[in-house]
């Protein structure tokens, strides 16, 4: 997924479930790797969203019903075909839908996941570091809990607006969210608000009707 993945863990009995997690990843990464002319996502690009889910590997069809929802909710701003019809690209919900496939095949243990900054907390209580207006740059992830954040403060410009297909530079420097439970929507919800930046981001997290995502934004 062109990133760094990591398994930290508190019990020498959870060390085996490491090799379990890279296993997940790369079949994650081979099924939805925009960059694979032989993946599957480049496969069922040119067919309609529907055909998409009939045809998929069932594994990761809850990934593409993901992508299509929020490009519905957020009017296009998050678009899995943002390069045009006829393509297809998740790299904006991909590696949190990994964090959540694994964590579900593991099952509970005291471990952080984290998928190029993407974590998932698998157990216990885990001290990360965020950039924000947060007291000594700290929030605490339980159980189940994740986060992702968005920005430009390490990668640069990459992010796209789905509306146009080009980068973007937001009014807010990053954004981070964190979501009581899904990887996959924090994910998708730190690009979308990134975007939009914090007014109108704000207003857009209020219509989803869930007071228990919780969000850090560092201004310019």
């Amino acid at each position: 997924m062109g990133t760094v993945a990591a398994f930290q863990c508190r019990s020498h009995a959870d060390i085996a479930k490491a090799d379990k997690v890279k296993a997940i990843f790369a079949e994650v990464e081979r099924l939805l790797n925009a960059h694979d002319p032989e993946s599957e996502l480049n496969r069922l690009a040119s067919r309609d969203n529907g055909e998409i889910l009939e045809q998929c590997n069932p594994k990761v069809r809850p990934c593409y019903e993901a992508a299509f929802r929020y490009r519905d909710l957020s009017g296009g701003v998050f678009n899995p075909r943002y390069r045009g019809e006829g393509t297809m690209d998740l790299g904006g919900i991909a590696k949190g839908f990994a964090l959540d496939l694994a964590a579900a095949e593991i099952g509970e243990c005291d471990a952080l996941l984290d998928l190029g900054g993407n974590l998932k907390a698998l157990g216990g209580e885990w001290r990360i570091g965020v950039y924000g207006d947060v007291k000594n740059g700290m929030v605490v992830l339980r159980k189940g809990e994740s986060c992702s954040t968005s920005g430009e403060y390490f990668r640069g410009k990459h992010i796209k607006d789905g509306r146009s297909g080009r980068d973007f530079s937001s009014s807010a420097y990053s954004v981070t969210v964190i979501h009581p439970d899904s990887a996959m929507d924090a994910d998708a919800l730190s690009t979308i608000l990134y975007i939009l930046g914090p007014e109108k981001g704000e207003g857009f997290l209020s219509t989803l009707g869930n007071p228990a995502i919780h969000t850090i934004w560092l201004g310019r």
